[in-house]
C-alpha cells in the first residue's frame, strides 16, 4: 500500500466534515457520497473489532460525524416506518447466522450495518422527498459526465488508472476486461461490471431529466449534447448485461410515458422474485433457458452463463442445509474439492446472501430494495405521475434500483448508493403523496391612482 491511500481513505472523514460546512447537509451528503464511490481507492484497510475500512465507510463515517456536529436536528426528524424492517432484520441477521453456526457475530453483523444499513439510513434521514431525490437524480448525472474522460482513457489503454494514481492494482484479471476489440473500463471501482451499471444508471437519469423537461440546463450547457456523449460514453464500456438493462429500463419509463402504466416494471419485479423462489427452494433447472438463451447471445455466453446456473446449482443444495439463516462466516457454503480447496464461483449476490444469511437474509435484503419501489408506482406515485418534472428524479431512481437489483440475480456488484435510493424512496412512500401542483406567483395588487380634483 501506498503512502498516498491512507492519506486519502482517512483524509476523506475531514473532507466530509468541509463539505457540511461549504454545503447545505443534503448536498453535502450526496457529494460526499458520490465522488467517494467514484474515485477513492479501491481497499479494504483493516480495523480492530470494526468492518474493513473502505471507500463507503470512509464516506458514511464522515456524514455520520458529519451530522452529528453540523446537523445534529436531523437525527430527531427520523421516525422508523414499516418499510425500515427488512433493512433492520438484513442488518441483524448475521446475529442469527454466526450463533446458529458458532462464531461470533460482532465482526459481520457491524460489517452488514456499514455496507448497507448505513447507507440506508442516510438515504431515509437526508433523501426522503421527492426534491432530495433530484438532488441525487443530478448527482448521478453529473457523476457519470465526470467519470466520462476515464472511462475513453481506459476503453483504449486499459484499466490503468488505479495503478498510476494509487500505485497498485484494484484488477488483476485484464483478460475479463478485453471485449470487443477493446478494453472494458474500471477505472476506480471493483470490476468493469461495476462501471457499466454506473453508466447506464447516469444515462437513464439524463435521459428521462431530458425528456420530461426537469433539467434542461446543467453548469450552462443545454443537457440533451450531454446525454448524448454520456449514452455513448456508456456503450463504449462494452457491458453487455448494462445494455439489456438499459433497454428494460427504457421500455419502463417510455410505457409510463406513452401508456401510464407501471406494469412491465411490475413483471420485472416478479421476475425476479420468482426466479428467487424456484432458485432458493432448488426448482430451478437451467436446460429449458439455455436453449433459449444459446441461439440469442452465441455459445460463448451461454456456456459462461451455463457455468454460472451450473455452481449456483451446488451453492443452493449447500445453503438449503442452513435454511433459514444460512452458513454465517463459517465457509459451509463454499464447495471444496478432495483436497479440501475452495472450487466455489459465487458470481451472484443472491447465492453469497443466501448461503451466508439464509433465507431470512435473502427475503429481507431483496424486500428492502424492491417494497419501496413497489410502494412508490401503486400506492404513492402511479406511471402517470411519472412525467411530472417534481416525480420524474424518484420515478428513474426506482427504474433503476430495479435493474440492479435484476443484475444482483446474475452478478455480485455491490453498490451501496443504491442502498441509499431505497432509503431515500422508502423515506418518501412512507410520507402521504406530496402536490405536484405548480405554484403560480401571485401578481402585486394594482394601485388604482385616486382621481385629481378637477379646477375651475
Amino acid at each position: 500500500m501506498t503512502a498516498l491511500i491512507p492519506i486519502v481513505m482517512y483524509g476523506w472523514i475531514l473532507v466530509v466534515l468541509y463539505l457540511f460546512v461549504r454545503f447545505p447537509a443534503q448536498r453535502a451528503v450526496i457529494v460526499s457520497l458520490i465522488v467517494a464511490w467514484m474515485f477513492l481507492p479501491q481497499v479494504s484497510i483493516p480495523i480492530p473489532i470494526l468492518p474493513p475500512y473502505t471507500k463507503m465507510s470512509a464516506a458514511c463515517y464522515g456524514i455520520f460525524l458529519g451530522t452529528l456536529v453540523y446537523d445534529t436536528a436531523r437525527f430527531s426528524s427520523f421516525k422508523p416506518g414499516w418499510l425500515d424492517l427488512p433493512m433492520l432484520i438484513y442488518c441483524l441477521c448475521p446475529i442469527f447466522s454466526q450463533v446458529t453456526n458458532g462464531g461470533s457475530p460482532i465482526s459481520p453483523t457491524f460489517n452488514q450495518i456499514i455496507g448497507w444499513g448505513l447507507p440506508y439510513f442516510l438515504g431515509r434521514l437526508y433523501l426522503n422527498n421527492l426534491d432530495g431525490l433530484r438532488q441525487l437524480a443530478i448527482g448521478i448525472f453529473a457523476g457519470g459526465l465526470a467519470y466520462i474522460p476515464f472511462t475513453m482513457i481506459e476503453g483504449v489503454k486499459g484499466p490503468i488508472l488505479h495503478q498510476m494514481v494509487y500505485g497498485v492494482n484494484a484488477f488483476e484479471d485484464w483478460g475479463q476486461a478485453r471485449r470487443m476489440g477493446g478494453w472494458r473500463p474500471v477505472v476506480f471501482m471493483q470490476h468493469g461490471l461495476m462501471v457499466g451499471l454506473w453508466m447506464m444508471t447516469a444515462a437513464l437519469i439524463g435521459i428521462w431529466l431530458w425528456q420530461t423537461g426537469t433539467l434542461k440546463k446543467f453548469q450552462g450547457r443545454k443537457i440533451k449534447p450531454l446525454v448524448i456523449v454520456l449514452i455513448i460514453a456508456f456503450f463504449l464500456c462494452r457491458s453487455t448485461g448494462a445494455y439489456s438493462l438499459f433497454g428494460m429500463a427504457l421500455l419502463v419509463l417510455f410505457s409510463a410515458k406513452w401508456f401510464r402504466t407501471s406494469l412491465p416494471l411490475l413483471l420485472i419485479i416478479g421476475y425476479i422474485v420468482f426466479y428467487l423462489y424456484i432458485a432458493a427452494s432448488g426448482q430451478f433447472s437451467s436446460k429449458d433457458v439455455m436453449d433459449f438463451i444459446t441461439p440469442i447471445f452465441g455459445e460463448e455466453r451461454a456456456a459462461s452463463l451455463k457455468f454460472r446456473f451450473d455452481m449456483e446449482e451446488i451453492l443452493g443444495d449447500k445453503a438449503r442445509l442452513r435454511f433459514l439463516f444460512g452458513w454465517g462466516d463459517s465457509g459451509g457454503n463454499r464447495v471444496y474439492n478432495d483436497y479440501g480447496k475452495d472450487i466455489s464461483v459465487t458470481d451472484s449476490l443472491w447465492i453469497i446472501t443466501f448461503g451466508t444469511n439464509g433465507a431470512v437474509g435473502l427475503v429481507s435484503l431483496f424486500s428492502s430494495l424492491l417494497l419501496p419501489v413497489i410502494v412508490f408506482c401503486l400506492f404513492r406515485y402511479p406511471a402517470r405521475t411519472w412525467s411530472n418534472p417534481k416525480v420524474a428524479p424518484a420515478a428513474v431512481l426506482g427504474v433503476a434500483l430495479t435493474m440492479y437489483v435484476f443484475d444482483c440475480v446474475l452478478n455480485a456488484m455491490t453498490n451501496p448508493i443504491f442502498a441509499v435510493i431505497a432509503g431515500g424512496i422508502s423515506g418518501l412512500v412512507l410520507k402521504a403523496p406530496e402536490s405536484l401542483k405548480v405554484k403560480k406567483a401571485t401578481a402585486p395588487p394594482r394601485i388604482r391612482s385616486l382621481p385629481h380634483p378637477r379646477l375651475g
